[in-house]
């Protein structure tokens, strides 16, 4: 934390002498000042982290005017009320409008020592907090500036503030579970749990008690009480990934919670109140499913306040190249690569392609062009070696079974034959070609069992 910061604000001047003097004893930086508007200024100056503020005090401004301008100007400051006998009552009056804690008059300096640990600790607990924040908004961000990435990104900051219940609709891969965290952290619900479930690996039988948990007995096999998703998320938010699979139970329980904010566990007869803010994705088509009568038409509507439908990559190929850099820095600093240069022919071949598995897939795409192009330029060629638009039946590009290390090598192997090939078996000329010195080549081409 910064150098620490504290503003002494009476009227008295031994107490200011006293107070201060044993604060600065304990290393604090200390400033004073006689009445309320002079704190205020010393409040802009000064800017400490804490302010202890006499109540009864001459001139324009009491300790009361002056504690409310203070939360309007500087909220982040924290306020220590000092009270004499007698107006214990106005300083609970002043810790109901923003002041941390009152202390009372003569000061206990053991008191008031506990009280300043205690604030910074809580200081320090919310910066901490406030940088993890940070370092997850930044690493979740929504990557791309066309218009279809602008849209989601304004969507978002829209509803992120609200409490309103969300559902995300779009292919698989279109990025569902990244707008849903974006959305939770950057809510008032940020520093509470983000819960997620996906349905589709949840067999039927046991969705409900894994949702909204269980009582002991309340089936074969339950010989305890089991806390449901809903509980881990309170406070905070419940992702529920592929919705549309919610079995008839689950949709009429999630619907009480939605409409009453209560819930029962498998087998329980009480309500339990819960605040939670759930948001559901679907990559089906919800409204065919309410036709089809296999989702609850209220639910839907419930759910659906906000149409929140995620673009197909194929529709946004103008955000190829910051998602390519996106995830290049992540290999970059995570994987131990080298930065590597896409170039046009490559790109427009990218740009070309339906990328069926969208983003998820793009991302694989890229990996495997880093841990399979030797240099730093990636170029036509690379990314059709790599397999771009290759037929999941090309023997070459079979992984099933291996070990990253055999993957590779597999790759490596392919990758060199054909280069091999393309310059008429000549390893000086490949070599050149795809930057490797000559000697490094001739030790794979042996280790690889390739003929010259």
């Amino acid at each position: 934390m910064e150098s620490k910061r504290i503003l002494i604000v009476d009227d008295e001047k031994p107490i200011r002498d006293v107070l201060s003097a044993a604060l600065k004893d304990d290393g604090y930086g200390v400033e004073t000042a006689f009445d309320g508007e002079s704190g205020l200024e010393m409040m802009k100056n000064f800017k400490p982290q804490i302010v202890f503020l006499d109540i009864w005090m001459p001139g324009k401004m009491d300790g009361l005017g002056v504690l409310k301008r203070a939360k309007e100007l500087y909220p982040h400051q924290q306020i220590v009320i000092m009270s004499g006998h007698g107006t214990i009552e106005t300083a609970v009056k002043a810790v109901k409008s923003g002041a941390w804690d009152f202390v009372e008059k003569p000061l206990s300096l053991d008191k008031v020592s506990i009280l300043i640990q205690n604030i910074y600790a809580l200081l320090r607990e919310q910066g901490e907090k406030q940088a993890l924040l940070q370092r997850l908004r930044q690493n979740l961000a929504l990557v791309g500036e066309g218009p279809l990435m602008q849209a989601t990104k304004q969507i978002v900051s829209r509803i992120a503030p609200t409490s309103s219940w969300i559902l995300l609709s779009g292919e698989t891969g279109t990025g569902k579970m990244l707008v849903a965290q974006n959305v939770h952290y950057l809510s008032p619900r940020a520093s509470q749990p983000f819960i997620t479930l996906n349905l589709s690996s949840v067999p039927q039988e046991l969705m409900a008690g894994e949702i909204f948990g269980y009582e002991k007995g309340s089936f074969v096999g339950s010989d305890y009480d089991k806390k449901g998703k809903v509980d881990f998320a309170e406070g905070g938010t419940l992702y529920l990934d592929e919705v549309s699979l919610l079995t008839d139970e689950c949709q009429m329980r999630l619907l009480k919670l939605l409409t009453e904010g209560q819930f029962q566990r498998v087998g329980g007869r009480d309500f339990l109140k819960c605040d939670v803010r759930v948001i559901a994705s679907t990559s089906r088509n919800l409204e065919d499913e309410v036709r089809a009568k296999r989702f609850r038409e209220d639910l839907y509507y419930r759910l659906n306040v906000v149409p929140f439908v995620l673009p197909p990559l194929r529709q946004r190929t103008e955000d190829l190249p910051a998602l390519i850099d996106h995830f290049g820095d992540q290999f970059v600093h995570h994987g131990g690569f080298t930065r590597k240069e896409f170039s046009e022919q490559a790109l427009e071949a990218m740009r070309a392609y339906p990328w069926p598995g969208n983003v998820r897939e793009l991302r694989n795409f890229v990996e495997r062009i880093y841990i399979l192009t030797p240099g730093d330029f990636v170029d036509l060629h690379d990314v059709r070696f790599a397999g771009l638009g290759a037929s999941s039946e090309d023997p070459s590009m079979e992984t099933d079974g291996l070990n990253f290390r055999d993957a590779r090598a597999r790759f490596e192997k392919e990758f060199l034959l054909k280069k091999i090939q393309e310059n008429n078996g000549n390893i000086s000329r490949t070599a050149e070609m795809i930057g490797l010195e000559r000697s490094y080549l001739h030790r794979k081409i042996k280790s690889y069992g390739i003929e010259g």
